[in-house]
């Protein structure tokens, strides 16, 4: 199975797709996260490019995958690109993680931490103007998009959670004495909440995965 990787990051999918004996190509535009990436997956082919021009032939590859890298693509031109080097029949997909806060206190650290990536807002959040819409909205290069969700979670303590808040993009902008409250506030959530308080928890999370399959011919106008 050929696999891309689009807007790889680092690597955290490539990894797992390696695994799995995908032949993988890593693509991603950004210098540092793909010099991060090369040292981390010295066996795995990774390229400079972007959704909007992969450096791959035409129908070279069985699947395109993005791990919440989608919000960067400009999708009017990343989706005849993607079509461009799939092979008919083959699949564009987009996985998005969300915190499950049909559980009490995720939502409650959702709150305080200002964090749009829950369940609850995915599920309300209006098609227009998202990548997600783009993509639920169809196209001539695809098939009607499939949709599933699927429950995972991942090992934390409080302090590996607060590192981890801490690089989202809400706080990398913020100020830093807003910054050091607000990291200050979510520590003393965690400690205070039975399910957090004492060593490492679960961290409830959601997979959110959308599939849409090339067509097997391009549109007339293209």
């Amino acid at each position: 199975m050929r696999v891309v990787d689009l807007g790889a990051g680092t690597g955290i999918l490539t990894g797992a797709l390696a695994q799995l004996g995908a032949d993988v190509v890593a693509v991603e535009p950004d210098q540092a996260m793909l010099a991060e990436l090369r040292r981390q997956l010295p066996g795995v082919r990774a390229v400079e490019g972007s959704a909007e021009a992969i450096p791959l032939p035409d129908q070279s590859v069985d699947a395109v995958l993005c791990g919440q890298a989608m919000h960067w693509f400009d999708m009017d031109r990343a989706l005849p690109e993607i079509a461009r080097v799939l092979t008919p029949g083959g699949v564009f997909a987009g996985l998005w993680n969300v915190d499950d806060d049909r559980v009490g206190w995720v939502a409650g650290l959702a709150a305080i931490s200002m964090s749009g990536a829950t369940l609850s807002r995915w599920r309300a959040t209006p098609e227009a103007d998202t990548e997600q819409g783009a993509l639920r909205a169809g196209s001539s290069w695809f098939a009607p998009v499939e949709e599933r969700e699927f429950g995972n979670g991942q090992l934390r303590s409080a302090d590996s959670l607060v590192a981890a808040i801490a690089t989202h993009s809400r706080m990398l902008v913020a100020d830093d004495p807003e910054r050091a409250r607000t990291l200050a506030t979510i520590r003393d959530f965690l400690h205070r909440q039975p399910e957090t308080s004492a060593g490492e928890f679960t961290l409830p999370l959601v997979t959110v995965a959308l599939r849409a399959v090339r067509r097997p011919y391009p549109p007339r106008s293209a």
